[in-house]
């Protein structure tokens, strides 16, 4: 009897240790962090009681990600995938009278993305548009009988001859796109033009009645020609149309007033016209007459906007620097109230006045965006549970924002993520990685790679530097008339003060990031050597060569207070702030990674680099991803450029080798083979 008793608690102590070891957390892989879902476009249904959103998920076969569509109750109860396309689906939009739902996928045999009704009740989605290009920026029209999409125009049978027998010379920035314009579809595909001319919609949105539409009109699909955007509204049937600026900078956003009186867009500009500034809420007569900032005296930044049914009010979401938040303000008074709180990013957002729900989606650092819906002065309140099994099986590394003094004694922030199980009083690595934009900031939120990081024991430094967005305009216009005035300063006085909190050991710092955070990169380690190892992702070298070779110059122009190629261009300005002028200082490992396809900062820029360091006989790389832009979007792109980071990373600062993931599905492709032989008898 002992005997079977000490073997029954033999069993029990073995299923509890792995019960144990089954519920044991653990850091996350950069495998990962790429296949981490990704929720958005949270769509409320007309009753108020359902929503609608997608789910972007990793897959690897299709070396992309895709997305589908979902429903769930408003209370969070019965969450249902509605869609499974092979190719996915997106931007699902109720029906006015919530029996439809309007999205968008590519399904064979269709060339482009079409549009598709889905009935509430189930069933099969059928194909509503036969459009010869894609359809995008959906919109139901308020009565129900139609759907409003905007498209690019097709090429003319000429152009299609020519394409068949490779006679395809064009002439650059001229006639190698086309224009996209503004269409309707009723409900049996018939479809109707609505706008055309040698010009671009770039956004629109119908009013509440359904009569008029406010939109952004520009000169070229284009980046380039972004700061032509102009506001117009116009009748829905694309009549009357009236140009309502002209101040030749990028507006956005544009909405009527419910009694049309008012259009209301988001602009980074004052209204003198000067570019460079916060985005900044304007008011505009429909009639015509001059623009006025609404809010002209707040550091935050306006972000998305919206009227309330009465019109006597506007709903936006704001930019506060390290968070965004929900904000009301009251138009006759000019009084703005926030309405959110909290060390989160909101994004998605709109307000459901008819059911009196915000509705968005709410990212922190210890939990990736979930959708949240807000009734009037109530908390935020999670609708969808994605990350229940991923907060159950990986452990996260906590999150702080933190505070110190530029040089000249100005307050900067940013945000610190610690190692995983950090000890105080222990020194860690310390990965400084800066922003892209650099009008953007860094926010509170889920950066699954800063986690995969913080997992290997690194911590992370993100500073809002000089230039980012959310802390007034003063902040942002440090750049104007010379780019690397207080910026790189800043970085360091944010890597001095996580070293002064005994978090960071200063023989083991690392600089990276992509974009701005690539100039910013290039920029420190031509400043000084104390990073030990870098990694510069799509960042500039020349500024002067730069200018001409990218497709986006607006902010670049009040940087260096003119072009390179005008009468006594400010040159030295161009060339001072080049990291390539010092680069011959460059004493750190970098390695440089860029897009074949990146018309924003193009491949020549890290070349100019790589081959600098090279010739000097400073360690270097440079990696070069076919088929990708200025992002890398191909999930193998993706992984190879986290591990051949961390590999760089891993070798001069802790000595040792990196040990590669695969991707999942390739794990046995290398595995040696194993032959068994029968022993012999």
């Amino acid at each position: 009897m002992k005997r079977v008793r000490r073997s029954l608690a033999l069993v029990v102590c073995v299923l509890m240790t792995w019960s144990v070891a089954a519920q044991e957390k653990r850091g996350r892989t950069f495998v990962d962090a790429i296949e981490q879902p990704i929720v958005g476009d949270p769509q409320l249904s007309p009753d108020g009681r359902q929503i609608l959103f997608t789910i972007d998920k990793a897959d690897w076969k299709a070396n992309r990600r895709i997305g589908h569509i979902y429903r769930i109750n408003a209370d969070g109860t019965n969450q249902v995938q509605l869609t499974f396309g092979e190719r996915g689906e997106g931007s699902p939009r109720w029906s006015p009278d919530g029996k439809l739902v309007a999205f968008t996928t590519r399904r064979d045999p269709d060339t482009n993305n079409q549009i598709y009704l889905l009935s509430v009740d189930g069933g099969e989605a059928r194909r509503l548009t036969n459009h010869p290009t894609a359809a995008a920026n959906i919109n139901w029209a308020p009565d129900g009988k139609s759907i409003y999409f905007v498209a690019a125009d097709d090429k003319t049978a000429e152009e299609k001859q020519k394409d068949t027998v490779r006679d395809d010379v064009y002439a650059f920035e001229e006639n190698n796109f086309k224009q996209r314009h503004l269409w309707t579809t009723n409900l049996d595909g018939k479809t109707t033009r609505i706008t055309e001319g040698d010009w671009n919609v770039s956004g629109y949105e119908l009013s509440a009645d359904g009569k008029r539409i406010a939109m952004q009109r520009t000169t070229s699909p284009l980046l380039e020609f972004s700061d032509r955007t102009e506001v117009w509204v116009m009748d829905a049937n694309g009549s009357n149309a009236k140009q309502l600026t002209s101040n030749k900078v990028p507006d956005g956003g544009a909405s009527l007033s419910p009694d049309g009186s008012t259009v209301l867009f988001t602009s980074g500009s004052n209204e003198a016209g000067d570019i460079y500034y916060n985005d900044k809420l304007f008011l505009v007569p429909a009639a015509g007459g001059p623009a006025k900032i609404l809010l002209p005296n707040v550091d935050y930044g306006v972000e998305n906007a919206q009227w309330s049914k009465d019109g006597k009010a506007i709903y936006f979401t704001a930019n506060m620097g390290t968070h965004n938040q929900v904000m009301r303000v009251t138009v006759a008074t000019k009084e703005a109230a926030q309405l959110t709180r909290g060390d989160h990013a909101i994004g998605n957002w709109n307000f459901a006045e008819d059911n009196g729900l915000h509705v968005f989606t709410l990212n922190s650092f210890d939990r990736p965006s979930e959708i949240y819906t807000m009734a009037p002065g109530a908390s935020p309140r999670r609708v969808t549970s994605v990350f229940d099994e991923d907060m159950a099986k990986f452990k996260t590394a906590r999150q702080e924002r933190i505070t110190w003094k530029g040089q000249d004694g100005v307050t900067i922030e940013g945000l610190l993520t610690y190692p995983l199980d950090y000890k105080p009083g222990t020194r860690y690595p310390l990965i400084v990685q800066t922003h892209g934009g650099p009008a953007a900031s860094d926010r509170f939120g889920f950066s699954t790679e800063n986690q995969v990081y913080a997992a290997k024991g690194y911590a992370v430094l993100r500073p809002n530097y000089r230039g980012s967005t959310g802390y007034g305009d003063k902040f942002l216009r440090d750049m104007v008339n010379g780019y690397f005035k207080q910026a790189h300063l800043d970085v360091l006085a944010g890597t001095d003060a996580v070293i002064a909190m005994g978090v960071a050991d200063p023989a083991k710092l690392v600089k990276m990031g992509w974009s701005a955070g690539g100039h910013m990169t290039n920029k420190i380690i031509t400043f000084t050597d104390r990073f030990k190892v870098a990694s510069s992702g799509a960042g500039a070298a020349n500024w002067i060569s730069m200018y001409a070779q990218s497709d986006h110059r607006e902010f670049r122009t009040p940087w260096f207070g003119g072009t390179p190629w005008q009468a006594n261009a400010p040159i030295d300005l161009f060339w001072n702030n080049s990291p390539l002028k010092d680069v011959s200082k460059v004493k750190t490992p970098t390695i440089f990674l860029v897009g074949e396809q990146d018309p924003r900062v193009p491949m020549p820029q890290s070349v100019e680099m790589y081959r600098a360091l090279k010739s000097n006989g400073v360690p270097t790389h440079l990696y070069v991803a076919p088929r990708e832009g200025h992002g890398w979007a191909e999930l193998r792109h993706r992984l190879f450029k986290l591990q051949i980071e961390m590999e760089w990373f891993e070798k001069y600062i802790n000595n040792r080798a990196y040990v590669w993931e695969k991707v999942p599905g390739d794990e046995t492709k290398d595995a040696p083979k194993v032959t068994t032989t029968a022993p012999q008898q």
